[in-house]
């Protein structure tokens, strides 16, 4: 390993080396030193050199491993392309790691499967063979830094370091005064990934443009038919959330020079979702939207008619699955209704649908879901609802616990499956061995339990491309801390 983190480029060849042996954390350094000089080429507008730098960054034997632990590691790392092929073994991935290059490189059809929606239609989900995942992911190490350092200030998907909850904090900041603009423009694009100009794509993504048109060239493969592909990036490719982002790029000035400072208009973007505030329903109308369909226009894409509409704040909105409205003049964000409606289902269904697993298996089951969704709302005003589904989640589980005792009594079926804990009487609970072979009371977490806490907003200039908010980062990194607090027993 020491003969191989000497240069970018790699002394040492990947095929001499164990995959479990290679020092994960040097690596990772080498390629982060060499993207955060993408960057800063970017910032100073020299872009000959920032093309230079990408060139050596596909090259590194670095960043080729990188590329492939990331498809490996990836939650589609299982399923495989057209080709059938799957990358388990450490030396299936270090022949990966050798035989990543552009020269004889030639992509396969994506394999095509549909995810169902909420609405009852089919979204398509097309899936790259591995190496064409493996390239992807290579080529997307030195786009990100340049999709970084352009991107809109206010966009919060699809990036390093932000996520959702910045996204509501914004709205949050330009909605909550007494002052704050009163309407909302609440924007969808319409099939935004199938729709992307190919033509705009190859014009204005700073990469190999060869690499990206063969990419766009490869077609898909449905009911043993094999159909090309003239617009739209796949859904299933590594690079394609980044393409998006630099393909909406501009979209947050482009609106800002539609309009005047007197007029209150606030932009907020997450992926294909984004809202503009204004001070009256006629700018949003006849300044704002149009200014974005001319946008949207040029680089093949449209507004969703459905799900586009102007609204008042006292009405109120959905966004990123929060209810966003005022109450008297003051600003409430809290889970929205479809949320929780739709995360009670699926509670239900797991529940349902485990009727023959033992206790402690069920809980195993439920726990992660509820406290993912529990931290996912824990940052808005959420107690009062995560005690309504809390209890709905116990009346669930007393319907299961009873249907596997049709001929026992309530007070037997509640001291089997449910125990006591500082005043609390219903907590649904397994007793269970440690690996010491002690017993102890193994939960159902609450999402009551959830610590409310407001989300600090991170500064919209700062990205992790940027040497001189290193430290800031470390600092936020360090501050945080987990919503769901273990009880004591």
């Amino acid at each position: 390993m020491t003969a191989m983190t000497k240069s970018l480029t790699g002394a040492s060849s990947p095929s001499l080396l164990k995959w479990n042996a290679l020092d994960w954390s040097i690596i990772e350094k080498q390629v982060k030193r060499l993207q955060m000089r993408i960057a800063k080429a970017i910032r100073e507008e020299r872009y000959g050199k920032a093309k230079s730098l990408q060139w050596l960054l596909t090259h590194s034997v670095h960043a080729k491993l990188l590329a492939v632990k990331r498809v490996v590691q990836n939650k589609g790392g299982k399923t495989p392309g057209v080709d059938g092929v799957v990358w388990k073994f450490d030396k299936q991935k270090l022949q990966a790691v050798k035989d990543l290059k552009l020269r004889g490189y030639r992509t396969l059809p994506l394999r095509r499967i549909y995810i169902p929606k909420k609405n009852g239609k089919k979204r398509p989900l097309s899936i790259p063979v591995m190496r064409c995942r493996a390239q992807q992911a290579l080529h997307l190490m030195s786009l990100e830094p340049i999709s970084e350092t352009l991107a809109d200030k206010s966009t919060y998907g699809f990036r390093p370091k932000r996520s959702t909850a910045d996204a509501i904090e914004h709205c949050f900041v330009a909605l909550s005064r007494k002052m704050s603009p009163k309407w909302i423009l609440e924007g969808d694009i319409h099939s935004c990934f199938d729709k992307i100009s190919h033509e705009w794509l190859e014009t204005n993504i700073p990469m190999n443009k060869k690499v990206l048109g063969k990419w766009f060239k490869a077609g898909y493969v449905e009911d043993g038919k094999t159909i090309p592909t003239t617009e739209g990036t796949p859904q299933g490719g590594i690079i394609s959330p980044t393409l998006l982002l630099m393909t909406l790029r501009g979209l947050e000035s482009t609106i800002k020079q539609a309009v005047s400072r007197r007029d209150k208009v606030n932009v907020v973007i997450y992926a294909d979702d984004f809202i503009v505030t204004a001070k009256t329903k006629e700018i949003l109308e006849q300044k704002v939207k149009p200014a974005i369909m001319e946008f949207l226009k040029e680089r093949g894409l449209e507004l969703s008619v459905e799900k586009t509409k102007v609204v008042h704040i006292d009405e109120g909105f959905n966004f990123l699955g929060q209810n966003i409205r005022k109450y008297d003049g003051k600003l409430l964000i809290k889970p929205s209704k479809e949320s929780v409606k739709d995360f009670l289902e699926n509670i239900r269904e797991t529940i349902r649908s485990n009727k023959a697993l033992k206790t402690e298996g069920l809980i195993r089951v439920l726990n992660p879901k509820i406290r993912g969704w529990a931290n996912y709302h824990r940052h808005v005003v959420s107690k009062e609802v995560f005690y309504n589904v809390d209890f709905n989640i116990f009346w669930s589980l007393w319907r299961w616990a009873n249907r596997r005792h049709p001929n026992k009594g309530r007070k037997w079926v509640k001291n089997k499956y449910f125990r006591s804990r500082r005043g609390q009487n219903w907590i649904f609970s397994a007793l269970v061995r440690s690996k010491q072979g002690e017993k102890y009371s193994f939960d159902l977490i609450r999402a009551g339990e959830t610590v409310i806490k407001r989300h600090t907003q991170i500064r919209r200039d700062a990205h992790p491309y940027d040497f001189a908010y290193y430290d800031y980062f470390l600092n936020r990194k360090m501050n945080r801390k987990p919503g769901w607090m273990k009880p004591a027993s």
